[in-house]
């Protein structure tokens, strides 16, 4: 951190409790599930969301931290919250990063409240009066804790129809470029019957299971391991739920046959895999499984199934070793994958890590050459694609009035459907323009649609 506002010593004794919250949240899908049961607990206490950062009594920064450019983002966002927070209104930092940095962040963002990792129970924390003299940097662990992967949001009410839905903590992994298993610990995964509950109290259409490895999920369970505790099981009971399952980070080698089968021939054929890179000596470096034929075989393997599934993933690009050779290997793989969504990294080394002792380390600028080069080719590659939906008629989830999602399209990462109730004649390939369907579209409503053209990543659609 380069940034040091001088201000008194965190956290503050606030002076009379909070009426209003904002929650500002960075990072993955799990930090905002997170952030939804930290206001949960916020409305329970008799708290309302501010209209913006600015009108609150509280804000709340959950910060991520997987990679540098992450951390660094979390910073700018606290200060931009210190510049906007009104006169007497308290800040508190949690998340990833305040769990994994705790005495350096407590010690240099002066003008922060406080600063807890996760589950630190933040009204309480405040309502104490605590001060920094009175707990001490070494007791910053006993500050109260909630069970945060164990809270429901019982009066949260999505605004849209669908969650993300937590259903395991920790990561029981070892993975060369992640720091996630030291701060955020070994797996703990939650029982089905909470995660069941929890569900019908969101009245949701669709649900996206999450966690950092879910392919796990109920290994560490106690009872009938391969009936009940595990993800074939967890996906086919929330099926009967739900209309649409959709689950994120899944390792290859934990996508196996009826999984696969289940998934693939069900209402959405979306798979989500955590592959990294798809050169072989590149993934050992990982401490990874897998090779550009064996990630082929899974995906052609599914495709058999089901044609039409969708993929998504991401790669890291300029770990330590990677060579010229392995970028070419990259390439070809995303040219023959032809996978509908890639996310893509650069580097970074994270402290304790075993990247971190690893020699022939990458230039910066080097990795995001190849980053560049190969994000060029899967750009076309996912146009292509979506270009390639013109004229076809989908099934669509309608998030807005105006917006709605095939099984394709997860929410807030992959592109969307914009729904046109007033086609303008360039969409339109015969003589008479379409007026409308007259049908009005509400959020939550299963709809049919017909693709009629495209913008960037996103299609345009008219309901039929």
């Amino acid at each position: 951190m380069n940034k040091s506002p001088a201000t008194s010593a965190n956290p503050k004794p606030i002076d009379s409790p909070p009426q209003s919250y904002w929650v500002e949240t960075l990072g993955c899908p799990k930090n905002q599930v997170d952030s939804e049961k930290i206001e949960s607990g916020f409305r329970s206490a008799g708290l309302k969301k501010a209209g913006s950062a600015s009108q609150a009594d509280l804000i709340v920064v959950n910060t991520c931290a997987f990679i540098q450019e992450a951390r660094e983002e979390s910073i700018d966002v606290i200060f931009e919250m210190v510049e906007q927070k009104k006169s007497g209104s308290k800040i508190a930092v949690t998340g990833c990063m305040a769990e994994r940095y705790t005495k350096e962040l407590r010690s240099e963002l002066k003008e922060v409240d406080l600063v807890g990792g996760f589950g630190t129970d933040i009204l309480k924390v405040l309502e104490t009066n605590h001060s920094a003299s009175k707990i001490g940097i070494s007791k910053i662990a006993k500050l109260p804790k909630l069970d945060l992967l164990n809270l429901t949001r019982v009066d949260l009410k999505p605004k849209q129809p669908w969650a993300y839905i937590k259903v395991a903590e920790g990561c029981d992994k070892n993975c060369g470029f992640c720091a996630i298993p030291s701060f955020r610990g070994r797996q703990v995964s939650r029982t089905p019957e909470a995660i069941f509950d929890e569900i019908s109290r969101l009245k949701i259409k669709e649900a996206i299971l999450v966690a950092q490895d879910i392919g796990s999920y109920g290994k560490d369970l106690e009872g009938d391991k391969a009936n009940n505790y595990n993800l074939r099981h967890l996906y086919e009971m929330i099926s009967q739920m739900v209309e649409w399952v959709r689950v994120f980070y899944i390792y290859p080698t934990n996508l196996t046959g009826s999984l696969i089968e289940l998934m693939a021939e069900g209402p959405v054929p979306y798979f989500d895999l955590s592959l990294q890179h798809a050169s072989p000596a590149v993934l050992r470096r990982m401490r990874r499984y897998g090779s550009m034929e064996k990630f082929l075989e899974k995906i052609n393997a599914i495709r058999t199934l089901n044609p039409n599934a969708a993929f998504r993933t991401s790669f890291l690009i300029g770990y330590p070793g990677e060579t010229e050779e392995d970028q070419d290997i990259l390439l070809q793989f995303v040219r023959e994958a032809r996978l509908d969504w890639v996310g893509f990294f650069t580097f970074s080394t994270e402290k304790g890590t075993l990247a971190e002792s690893l020699s022939h380390q990458v230039a910066h600028e080097l990795a995001l050459e190849r980053l560049r080069e190969v994000k060029a080719v899967q750009d076309e590659i996912t146009l292509e694609k979506r270009n390639s939906l013109i004229g076809s008629r989908l099934t669509a989830l309608a998030d807005t009035k105006s917006t709605a999602r095939s099984f394709r399209e997860a929410p807030d990462i992959d592109g969307l459907i914009k729904i046109d109730e007033q086609i303008e004649d360039r969409y339109v390939k015969t003589p008479q323009p379409y007026r409308g369907s007259g049908m009005v579209t509400k959020p939550g409503e299963f709809i049919e649609v017909e693709i009629i053209d495209s913008q960037g990543v996103d299609l345009i659609a008219k309901r039929l």
